[in-house]
């Protein structure tokens, strides 16, 4: 459910903003935040929804996370207004998901870490992680057509999901972990964290909105204060975790190599492939697909046909290296996956923007492939260097680490495109109207945003219509030839004048992507040799460990599945 609600709105925007009636070339923010706005509050409340399921019982704060979800999914699709108060309630009610989410991110490895034994650990998590693709493949075409019908029903699609989830969850699952009594929740810690990363997020985001007559918002002084507030009280909070007794953060774990590893090469990770999904719409969208025939109401539909090949090497290789890693380790694997990924971004550097999709859903494929091979055993050699009964807070750190690196990775990619077109696109607009014979329309477009041109792209619109019909430009237009008009309003032009500028920018976004995927790479090999905490902790302390199996009722069988590792 979660993971659909990623995709479908993403596919999905182009409908979603014509149906509140939101101008795209004024609205970037409003995009921003509702992209950013559920990814943001998921960040910055996964620690602290990690450290509650210790205290309280983690499937009780999961099926918690069902419910909330599914509220938010109803109001969503409820939504009442439009234009500007309109978006501003899909923004809170796409955050009141994001509140429900965390929930849902921060429990469910260490649900499936306390139902497995460690030797079917990184199985499960890999089947866990394809449902999570599942759903975003699901996403991707489901947001195609139900957007083509009614934008609320991208919405109410989740609903008869989280109502049967929620029922579900409550009745099915049951709690296995031990909870500790007499812990007390970390307010100083939480506040210092959550309010710290919060502002640091918030202000990256308006970093990439216009400031005055600046192309991006960096300048801004609430931008630079938010940067220096949010950085100075995430430094301060590993002081502050230091000296309470039941910390929300237990830094103590990075001391151990696997964990500290592990989760590094997992944040870097996601900050290199972060940003991918939706560059690639962008480039589906706003160029490839029209520029082969696909009108531009249809482009949210096709994008996501098109995307998927790297969702198809993903359920491939998940569970298969998840299974291979129960058996021989997570380095290798996680290792590869992300040298695999690394290669794959470098070959979608070499692309030309009219590329050939046999070659370019091949690389997709390829790209899925390694994330599958790097995802499931990274996860299992997480949650397996730990205690038990501090999994919950370990898969909200592990989980804070990913999607704050998903975060970034929006920001850093679209300060780079943005940056790159800021820097091209006014040459080849320039070059593309003297080409179509209208030579005399440069200078209106010499200060066109390179925000709302990357923005109509993403959103699959034409602007030159609305371009062309501003007052200032009437007497211009009017000595034009119909012809030429024509071709300005028409299907190609558009992508053709932004296409070279945006691939120079997407390709140096890429690059970066592939020395992130390396770096990875070698924060995977650091990991060290195969490292379980109920066996290996034991051997260091001279504590027998053994496997007891639970007595069955009388002609029953007991599978070893169903054996339950504990120390004794």
């Amino acid at each position: 459910m979660a993971s659909i609600n990623g995709t479908i709105t993403l596919i999905s925007l182009p409908a979603i903003f014509r149906g509140i009636q939101i101008d795209p070339l004024t609205s970037f923010q409003y995009l921003l935040w509702i992209l950013f706005g559920y990814s943001v509050v998921t960040a910055t409340m996964l620690v602290t929804f990690g450290r509650l399921s210790d205290m309280y019982g983690r499937v009780r704060l999961y099926n918690l996370g069902f419910a909330i979800f599914t509220v938010g999914s109803v109001l969503l699709f409820l939504t009442p207004n439009i234009h500007d108060a309109g978006a501003l309630e899909l923004i809170f009610f796409r955050i009141l998901q994001g509140v429900g989410g965390a929930f849902l991110f921060a429990n469910s490895a260490a649900i499936l870490t306390d139902a497995f034994p460690y030797r079917e650990r990184g199985k499960a998590l890999g089947i866990n992680q394809v449902a999570a693709l599942a759903g975003s493949l699901l996403g991707l075409v489901l947001g195609g057509i139900l957007a083509a019908i009614d934008w609320r029903f991208v919405f109410l699609v989740s609903v008869p999901v989280g109502v049967f989830g929620t029922a579900w969850s409550y009745l099915k699952l049951k709690e296995l972990a031990t909870i500790r009594k007499n812990q007390r929740l970390d307010i100083l810690g939480n506040a210092t964290f959550g309010v710290g990363l919060t502002v640091l997020l918030i202000a990256v985001t308006y970093g990439l909105i216009p400031y005055g007559n600046q192309l991006m918002g960096w300048s801004n002084p609430w931008v630079i204060a938010g940067l220096v507030a949010g950085a100075a009280l995430l430094v301060a909070f590993p002081f502050v975790e230091a000296r309470v007794q039941d910390p929300m953060f237990r830094l103590g774990f990075f001391k151990n190599r696997m964990f500290a590893a592990a989760n590094f090469a997992g944040m870097l990770g996601s900050i290199g492939r972060g940003g991918v999904m939706i560059l690639l719409i962008i480039l589906l969208q706003g160029i490839w697909l029209p520029l082969h025939g696909y009108s531009y109401s249809s482009t949210p539909f096709w994008s996501g046909i098109f995307m998927i090949p790297m969702m198809a090497g993903f359920v491939v290789m998940g569970p298969l290296s998840g299974y291979l890693s129960d058996r021989y380790g997570a380095r290798g694997f996680s290792t590869l996956g992300m040298v695999i990924s690394a290669g794959s971004f470098l070959a979608l550097a070499q692309l030309p923007y009219n590329f050939s999709y046999p070659v370019f859903g091949g690389i997709l494929f390829v790209m899925g492939l390694g994330s599958g091979m790097f995802a499931a055993p990274n996860t299992a050699s997480i949650m397996n260097s730990v205690p038990q009964e501090h999994r919950g807070v370990a898969s909200g750190m592990r989980a804070t680490l990913q999607n704050t690196g998903q975060t970034l990775s929006l920001a850093l990619f679209f300060t780079i495109v943005i940056g790159g077109l800021a820097n091209n696109l006014p040459g080849a607009l320039a070059s593309a109207l003297q080409t179509a014979g209208a030579s005399n329309l440069a200078p209106a477009f010499a200060n066109i945003s390179p925000t709302g041109a990357l923005f109509a792209a993403f959103l699959g619109y034409n602007p030159m219509g609305a371009i062309l019909a501003a007052p200032q430009l009437a007497s211009v237009v009017q000595q034009l030839p119909q012809s030429v008009i024509n071709n300005l309003e028409g299907q190609t032009f558009f992508p053709n004048a932004i296409a070279p500028a945006f691939m120079n920018a997407l390709a140096l976004s890429f690059y970066i992507g592939v020395a992130l995927s390396l770096a990875a790479a070698v924060s995977s090999v650091l990991r060290g040799q195969k490292y379980i905490h109920e066996v290996d902790a034991g051997k260091a302390t001279g504590v027998k460990v053994e496997v007891h199996l639970p007595m069955a009722p009388q002609g029953e069988q007991v599978s070893e599945k169903d054996s339950r590792p504990t120390l004794g």
